[in-house]
């Protein structure tokens, strides 16, 4: 009797131990907290870990590689900044926006449409602390003075009032934010915090010349805060995370971070023990700096708690800036093995790495071939979440959340868009990459080809065998090209591609 009572207990308790795992479980599956980390120009061969060739070191990015999922056929929505940030937070190609090619500045009004839903919005209906930490470059309210009607920049001073509230991130579902209106390399050089100006920009610089200063090193001239280095942004931005993850230790509530970085976008301007530290120059000791910002924030995540229930995602708004002068002057590739730079409609403007980890969750070691996009990261979260993605908006977000945690079959996106600097088109589908014009539509030469007599209008190519774009078949399937063509010009008459 006794041994029946025994088993009985010994049943008993494993049942309720293998329930209450299951509870935990999907408690943890429903509400992970979410760090989002956005290098800027940083392209797919500067990982260590996805290119055996790399002149950098980036042995924090590795490891999530390693813990983790990594991307090997990741896009950016568009091979600039402005509007990749864009679909990044509203899951909507830029395209559609009012903006068509090129990039805001930093005077420049709202690109995100009041009514829009953004990710911030969308987590925060859904129980999240959310924070926007680092480069913005999407617009800001930034009002003029008194009796004035412009804020138009005139030889590096303007007309605006920073003594009045300034529309942030704040206004799109962002409970904090601390952010530069734009690009380090763009006045206004002042931190924004929670829509007002930490420090009123009353000083000026008179910016750097690269010509002058050397490759990779200049930022415009323009208004600054008296206190405002430049040099130490990306530190000051690191520092704000972490004071922020530090916040959160004692709060039950799941919190998302986007976390812009400023780096290794130029200037290229590392500090300290970064110094020398790669192999590929200023740029690659720069990249060093954006690993150990995402090192510092793994190590906040541990410090308060936070880790073993976080999904935590790095990629890159474009490739890099990587030029024949960098490649002749170092065997480093930070596009990798892809055709061009950033602004390039060829796979180094777009390609980029992105990687994932959510310990428990996401697979060790996992590699992904499917085709993603990041505008997909408002869909896909909505598949962590297992709520139902918004009515309206979104409308260029697929949800790729089960490619985070296994290899499906099938491929989940019918095709990508992509999109160049000076607004060129081309779209991916499976393993083929059709552009209707020649040349790169963004910073490599020749940026436009106008085709002679009988010569193709355009490129095709099999990434499948063809990664760099080296045998353009247009000519030899045309059924191919007809049907890419079509599909293009429908996703761009549609208001949606995920429908």
């Amino acid at each position: 009797m006794k041994r029946v009572l025994f088993l009985f207990i010994l049943v008993t308790a494993c049942s309720t131990n293998k329930n209450l795992k299951k509870e935990n479980v999907s408690t943890k599956l429903a509400t992970p907290n979410i760090v989002y980390i956005l290098a800027d120009d940083m392209g797919y061969g500067d990982l260590s870990a996805l290119n055996s060739n790399s002149g950098i070191k980036t042995p924090h990015m590795d490891k999530i590689v390693k813990q983790g999922v990594h991307f090997t056929d990741a896009h950016t929505n568009s091979s600039v900044c402005t509007p990749t940030r864009y679909g990044i937070i509203t899951g909507r190609y830029a395209w559609r926006s009012s903006l068509k090619k090129g990039v805001l500045h930093g005077y420049d009004k709202p690109l995100i449409e009041d009514d829009r839903p953004t990710v911030a919005s969308y987590l925060k209906s859904n129980g999240y602390n959310t924070a926007c930490i680092g480069k913005w470059h999407l617009g800001t309210g930034l009002q003029p003075k008194d009796g004035e009607k412009s804020i138009i920049e005139n030889k590096g001073k303007s007309n605006v009032d920073y003594t009045k509230n300034i529309k942030d991130p704040s206004s799109l579902g962002f409970d904090y934010s601390y952010i530069i209106p734009a690009s380090l390399d763009m006045p206004p050089y002042v931190y924004i915090e929670n829509g007002k100006a930490k420090e009123l920009p009353t000083a000026y610089t008179n910016g750097k010349d690269a010509n002058k200063a050397g490759r990779g090193i200049f930022w415009r001239p323009g208004e600054k805060s008296p206190s405002f280095i430049i040099e130490n942004t990306l530190d000051n931005f690191t520092r704000k995370t972490e004071d922020y993850i530090a916040h959160q230790k004692g709060v039950n509530d799941p919190f998302f971070i986007y976390f812009a970085l400023t780096a290794p976008h130029t200037p290229w301007l590392p500090t300290g023990e970064a110094i020398g530290k790669s192999k590929a120059g200023r740029y690659g000791d720069f990249v060093t700096m954006v690993d150990d910002a995402v090192g510092a924030v793994v190590e906040a995540l541990k410090k308060a708690n936070k880790l073993e229930n976080t999904l935590i995602i790095v990629t890159s708004d474009n490739g890099s800036h990587w030029k024949s002068q960098d490649k002749k002057k170092y065997a480093h590739r930070a596009n990798y093995i892809y055709k061009g730079q950033k602004a390039d409609i060829y796979e180094g403007g777009h390609r980029v790495p992105y990687i994932a980890q959510w310990p428990g969750v996401i697979p060790a070691g996992l590699e992904s071939n499917q085709l993603m996009c990041t505008t997909d990261l408002f869909a896909t979260l909505s598949g962590v979440l297992d709520k139902p993605k918004v009515e309206n908006g979104a409308e260029d977000s697929y949800n790729l959340w089960s490619a985070y945690t296994s290899n499906p079959k099938s491929e989940i996106r019918e095709a990508v868009v992509h999109h160049s600097f000076n607004g060129t088109f081309s779209i991916r589908k499976g393993k083929w990459k059709y552009t209707p014009s020649l040349g790169s539509g963004g910073f490599s030469k020749p940026k436009s080809i106008q085709p002679k007599k009988g010569e193709v209008k355009g490129t095709l190519y099999d990434m499948s065998k063809d990664p760099e774009e080296k045998n353009n078949v247009y000519k030899d399937y045309p059924e191919i090209v007809k049907d890419l063509d079509v599909l293009l010009e429908k996703y761009k008459e549609q208001v949606y591609s995920n429908k």
